[in-house]
């Protein structure tokens, strides 16, 4: 919805990852006035469509449209992103149908590289619920000794200092020194 340039980028790759591995997609492309109906309508419609699998909203939305609303309205077994309150709850359990795509792949790269997590001291920089959450739950659920921070932790460098493991996911550069 609308035309945010790295929203452009995002779902340009993500469009070309489906075609490069022979999945079916399709693309949905609104102005960024939509009615917040209209878009709620369309996720309904794919939900019901027994074609579509998967289904990812690009964030962020417009401002008059409510992103929460929006994510929920996305059937959990549909929720690609993993966005959906169900799935993010469900990662306190470790039932989630889908876990947010960004925290799983850090977990696949610590296991592709064969860092060990159980046991490790690990630092998340960031407290958003699509990746900073999700990613100390992940940690947590693996038997790391988790702590979150944010922008506003006092002496932030204490904290990330003593991490075996250190994901920073705040979206300001250079907010972790060398």
């Amino acid at each position: 919805v609308g035309d945010n340039p790295a929203s452009q980028v995002y779902v340009r790759n993500k469009v070309k990852a489906c075609a490069d591995v022979g999945l079916y997609s399709e693309l949905h492309q609104y102005a960024a006035d939509i009615a917040e109906e209209a878009v709620l309508a369309r996720i309904a419609s794919l939900n019901r469509d027994p074609k579509i699998h998967g289904i990812l909203v690009q964030l962020p939305l417009p401002a008059h449209i409510d992103n929460n609303k929006v994510l929920e309205a996305i059937a959990v077994e549909k929720d690609a992103d993993g966005f959906h309150l169900y799935n993010l709850g469900a990662l306190v359990t470790g039932g989630a149908v889908f876990p947010p795509c960004t925290p799983y792949g850090v977990m696949a790269l610590l296991d592709h590289y064969g860092i060990p997590i159980e046991g490790q001291n690990a630092v998340v920089v960031g407290r958003s619920n699509i990746v900073g959450k999700p990613m100390a739950l992940m940690l947590l659920a693996r038997s790391a000794t988790v702590s979150i921070c944010t922008s506003r932790t006092r002496d932030l460098k204490q904290y990330t200092s003593m991490a075996d493991i250190l994901v920073v996911a705040v979206g300001k550069p250079a907010m972790i020194p060398g």
